[in-house]
This record gives C-alpha cells, structure tokens and sequence, in this order.
C-alpha cells in the first residue's frame, strides 16, 4: 500500500468511532437548518403579537426571503473560502457564524433587526452546507458514502420536528410566557451549535484537500492516525516525505469556468435535479401553513401539529432508502425516488382539488410524496458533491446551491402565495403540479445523464486538477471533460 495513496487509505479504512465523529460533529449542520427553517413558520402567529415582534405576514415574508438571501450569499462566499483555505477552516467560521446571529435574532426588537439576523444566520447555514458536504464526502469510505450523506442530509428533518414540538410547547403549555418564549426558541438553537463546536474541534482538515494543496505529510499523519484509531496498520514510512504535488491555483471564477468547460452534461444534471426538489420543497412547505389554515381552517397554533408527522416521514425516507444508494446504485434510486414523489404529489394534488379528504388525511397524502422526495433532494446534494473535482468541489455545491435556491426557493414560495390567496383549490392544485412535472424532468435528467457513483472513489468519478487527465471508466476522461 502506498503511503501516498491519501484517497485509497480513507476509502479502505474500515468502519469505526471516528466515522461516528464525523457524522455527530458535522451532521448537526442540517439539525440546525431544519430548526430555523420551521421556527419562524411555526411561530409566525406569536410573531405577530403586540406583546413579540408585531410583525404583519408580509414582514414574516421578508424574514423568510432573507434568510434565504443570506444562505445564497454565505454558500457561495463560504463555498470558495472552503475550497481556498480548507474545510475545517470554513466549518468553524460558518458555525460561528450561526451561533452569534441566531442568539442575536432572539434579541431583535424589530423588522429590521429581525430579518438582518435573519440573513446573517441563513449566511451561517449556507456557509456550512458547502464546507460540510465537502469535508464529509472526502471523510466518508466510498462503500457507505452515499447513505451517509442521505442520513446526514436527511437529519434536517429532525430539527424541523424539534422546531414543531418546540412551537406547541411555547404556544400552549403555558411553562413559557409567549413574549419571551420566541426568544428562548431562537437561543436553543444557539446553545446547540455551541456543543456542535465543542465536537468539531475532534475533526481533522480534510487530507484530500491537504493533497491537493501539497501538504502531504500532513496529509499523512492525520490518515495514519484515522487508521490506528480503526485498528489497522498504516503503511510503513522509508524515511521520505513522498511525493511533492503542485498546488492548483483556485480563484472566486475556477470552478464556473471548470463545471461549465469540462462537465456540461453533469452540470445540466445537477442543476436540474436541484431546482426540482428545491422547487418541490419550498412551493409546499413555505405555504404548507396558509394552506391548512384557509383551506382546512386549522388554527395557526396548531400547525405545528401537522409539521410533525410530516417531518417524521422526511427523515425516515432518507434514513430507510439510503442504503439502497450504495447498494441497488444511484441511478436507479435517484430516478426512482425522484419519479415517485412526482407520481404521489399528482395524486394527492387531485385529492385536494376535489377536497376529498380531511386536514390530517390530506397530510398523510402529501407526506407519502415527501417520503420518497426526502430520499431524492438529499441525493441532489450527494451528486453534486460527487460530480466534479476536489479543488471546486465546496464551490461547486454552493453555485447549484445558490442556482437551485434562487429558482426554487425564491419563485415558488411567492408562486404558491398567489394562488393560495386566490382562495381557489383549482389554482393551488395546479402549483402544486407543475413541483410534480419539476420532479419527474429530475427523474428523466437522472436516467439520461446519472452516473454509476456507487462504491467508487471521488478521484475516480472526477480526477484531481492537480493530476494529469487518466482514464476512469465512465465515458469521461481523467479531467472529466464529457465525452459524446
């Protein structure tokens, strides 16, 4: 074995504590997106209390909207950093980040310091969804890396469900006053970051990206300590600092103008399938509340109610599928998942155009759909994060990130909002159909364009810009310029 093979030595590493380190340590990222994403909606009626914020709907709008402003802005200025300067670098100042502006939010006495803590913490969360997909698919063996990073990205759930319980807690136990329990919310989440740091200081710099860089007996030593740790015996050392590699220069505009030169086809893929389930995603869950409340007259303190069972069924569709990545492989699941959820929204679209079913039946309906659409958003990132190579990877997440974000995230909510306000289920039911079309135009990219990823090394998929072009099997060669 040689010693200067980094990648080969992290993929054979078998399974052991420092993987579960990782996952804990870096996994909470999405714990803490799925929170903030829920909190505000679940906590929209409280908001708007002379007693809190006194915020009309449409100040709860722009509050969304800025967060979303400030995870496009943190994910593509984070993404660069990270490729630059390291992930572990990035992944602390990301935290950080998001430590102080969601402490701050709970401090907000206004619209205008609300949605700029707002921006601020949506920054930390972007910031951290490009330094951590990175560092965790470099850390990960290649044999499990796929439900890995479906479990990892589908935790987002289990904060969305925290977020729910935490909002029927404030609104009707009574333990709470609502005038300050909106602010003890917000620093919950502060609190959980700070343990989050506490964990990220037992994580290593990733020791691709130190090969990348040329560091290679830093890269060494932290994989020998990876490798004692899991029981196995590092390859031995003749004395010689191995091989020394040229550092590839990476500048704000490299990874454009490598994705877009040399990978159009997986580019078209990646877009596609993220603007679909972010699409699919923010039409329905943005407006999931104004929808329950004018059509099935739920009361706005009990929405959260409804969010749980629907983020239970999230979370167990990427946790229970994504095995099934690694093994039966990523095309098939992707397609698949990706087709089902289009499939199961077109029916549940109709039931509730007819008003065929109650709210809570309804709920059950929509979260079929979601239980395969969870799967395949999380595939999304896990494709990207696959596809290109390991000097722009973090910059590549962020740019389809931040493209995906601002068709999906942004048109569908205020989409959705129209026609909801319209009053009209024939309206809603038709936005909710053209997130289904999205999603099986995802399905059809997927089967078009997907590659075989499973089981194989990410220097195999898309060569290192520091090395020379080599042949890996999939049609494309080393530098990964799409070939046909």
């Amino acid at each position: 074995m040689d010693k200067d093979d980094i990648p080969g030595r992290l993929d054979r590493v078998p399974w052991c504590r420092f993987h579960v380190t990782v996952i804990a340590a870096l996994g909470v990222a999405w714990i803490l997106d799925g929170l903030e994403f829920t909190l505000v909606g679940s906590l929209a009626a409280l908001l708007e209390r002379r007693a809190t914020l006194h915020l009309s709907a449409p100040d709860i709008g722009v509050a969304a909207s800025a967060y979303l402003v400030g995870a496009v802005v943190g994910s593509l200025v984070f993404g660069y950093l990270a490729d630059r300067y390291g992930r572990k670098r990035l992944f602390t100042t990301t935290l950080l980040l998001y430590i102080g502006a969601t402490a701050a939010t709970g401090l907000s006495w206004g619209l205008a310091s609300f949605a700029l803590f707002r921006f601020l913490t949506g920054a930390g969360i972007g910031g951290e969804y490009s330094a951590i997909n990175s560092a965790i698919q470099e850390l990960i063996p290649a044999r499990r890396r796929g439900r890995i990073d479906l479990l990892v990205n589908g935790s987002f759930w289990i904060g969305s469900a925290a977020a729910s319980t935490l909002s029927l807690v404030i609104l009707h136990s009574g333990v709470i006053a609502p005038a300050l329990g909106w602010r003890v919310a917000f620093t919950l989440g502060a609190l959980l970051g700070l343990l989050a740091l506490r964990l990220r200081r037992l994580i290593p710099e990733s020791p691709r990206w130190l090969a990348s860089r040329g560091r290679m007996q830093e890269a060494d030593a932290i994989v020998t300590a990876i490798e004692r740790r899991a029981g196995i015996e590092p390859p031995g050392h003749d004395g010689q600092t191995g091989r020394v590699r040229r550092a590839y220069p990476v500048r704000f505009f490299t990874a454009p103008r490598v994705i877009f030169r040399r990978y159009r086809k997986r580019a078209v893929l990646a877009a596609t399938l993220m603007v679909a389930q972010l699409f699919f995603y923010n039409a329905f869950f943005f407006t999931y509340a104004l929808v329950l409340v004018r059509f099935y007259h739920t009361r706005a303190t009990d929405v959260g109610a409804y969010l749980l069972p629907f983020a239970l069924s999230n979370f167990l569709g990427a946790a229970l599928l994504g095995r099934f990545f690694d093994t039966v492989g990523r095309r098939p699941m992707i397609t698949g998942t990706y087709a089902l959820s289009g499939i199961l929204m077109i029916i549940a679209a109709w039931l509730f155009r007819g008003a065929l079913l109650g709210g809570s039946a309804q709920t059950g309906a929509w979260a079929a759909a979601f239980f395969f659409a969870s799967a395949g958003a999380s595939a999304a990132y896990l494709t990207v994060s696959e596809s290109f190579p390991l000097e722009i990877r973090a910059s590549a997440i962020a740019l389809f990130f931040a493209f995906g974000t601002a068709v999906g995230g942004v048109v569908a909510p205020s989409l959705l909002g129209v026609l909801i306000a319209s009053g009209s289920r024939h309206r809603v039911f038709w936005g909710y159909m053209l997130g289904a079309i999205l999603m099986l135009f995802g399905a059809l990219a997927e089967w078009r364009y997907g590659l075989a990823t499973e089981g194989r090394s990410l220097e195999s998929i898309a060569a290192s810009l520091t090395d020379e072009p080599v042949a890996n099997g999939d049609g494309r060669n080393g530098a990964g310029q799409d070939m046909g």
